[in-house]
């Protein structure tokens, strides 16, 4: 998967897929397809690739829909809809293997469902959130919300609904349902005005197109 951002936010996310034409039906599908990029590739990968993408919504229906659309379009469910402390929420994983979560705050419809995303979170899943926090922070990236060791959160420029999270990777993992334990290629790239650098996590940012 690819990231673009710039030196204050991130533009862009590309997933990096090994059927490409299979990915664009299947994100099309989802509902999606307008808030990330996708290129083919052969590179290995195995178990988690520690990020994901969350989806926040404004209602539990909205929730169901995406998740649904997902299943029906080949997705495997990871952890089925539901309601917890925060709101309401599940997880999904895409047929190129990304995981993607679907959530919202509120816990009751005030609505119908709709297709209206809010926020679309890129959690990267490091190893020491405060080392990584700083290092986004020396790239000019602005800091919005953050929890001690636990998680940091970036603000977006304002020209999309992109935002740059991190969080623990054994955390993230277990937020996700899934075993933390992964290797190769993590099949996201960061895009920006930065120029080309990659984290102390092994995420690769490229020049924004």
């Amino acid at each position: 998967m690819a990231i673009t951002a710039s030196t204050t936010s991130l533009a862009s996310v590309t997933l990096e897929v090994a059927d490409l034409e299979a990915a664009r039906r299947f994100y099309a599908a989802f509902g999606v397809d307008t808030h990330i990029r996708l290129r083919a590739s052969d590179a290995h990968s195995t178990g988690f690739r520690g990020f994901t993408l969350a989806l926040t919504v404004s209602r539990p229906a909205t929730v169901d829909g995406f998740l649904g659309a997902a299943v029906e379009a080949g997705a495997t469910v990871l952890k089925p809809a539901a309601k917890s402390l925060w709101g309401y929420g599940g997880v999904v994983q895409a047929p190129d293997g990304t995981i993607w979560k679907a959530a919202t705050s509120a816990k009751k419809d005030a609505g119908p469902a709709n297709r209206e995303i809010d926020e679309v979170v890129l959690l990267l899943g490091v190893e020491d959130v405060r080392a990584g926090k700083q290092f986004y922070v020396d790239r000019g990236l602005t800091v919005a919300r953050s929890f001690g060791g636990k998680y940091a959160e970036f603000a977006a420029d304002g020209a999309g609904p992109l935002k740059l999270a991190l969080y623990k990777r054994r955390g993230l993992a277990k937020d996700l349902g899934v075993p933390a334990d992964g290797t190769g290629s993590h099949r996201v790239v960061l895009g920006g005005s930065a120029g080309s650098f990659t984290d102390p996590d092994g995420f690769a940012w490229e020049a924004a197109a």
